[in-house]
C-alpha cells in the first residue's frame, strides 16, 4: 500500500494524519522541501488546507478523511 502525506511545518492536522497513518509507513512530503505551492495546487486544485493524503494513487483528503478511511478499511488486510 502506497501512502503519501503532503504536509507542512507546524501543522497540527498534519501531525494528526501522520499519527493515524503511522502503521502504513507513509511517505511524508514537505512543503518547500519536496514540493512548492504551485505543484501542490496543480496536484490538489480544490485543496483548502493541509495535509492532503493520497492512498494507492487515490486522493483521500485531509486528516479527518484519513481517520474515516482507517475506520472503514483494514489497511493491514491483503487484497
Amino acid at each position: 500500500m502506497k501512502v503519501e502525506i503532503y504536509s507542512k511545518e507546524n501543522c497540527i492536522n498534519c501531525n494528526k494524519a501522520k499519527a493515524v497513518l503511522k502503521e502504513l509507513n507513509p511517505r511524508v512530503l514537505m512543503l518547500d522541501q519536496d514540493f512548492d505551492r504551485n505543484k501542490f495546487f496543480e496536484k490538489f486544485p480544490d485543496a483548502k488546507s493541509f495535509p492532503q493524503i493520497v492512498i494507492d494513487n487515490k486522493h483521500i483528503g485531509g486528516h479527518k478523511e484519513a481517520e474515516k478511511w482507517v475506520a472503514f478499511n483494514n489497511p493491514n488486510e491483503e487484497f
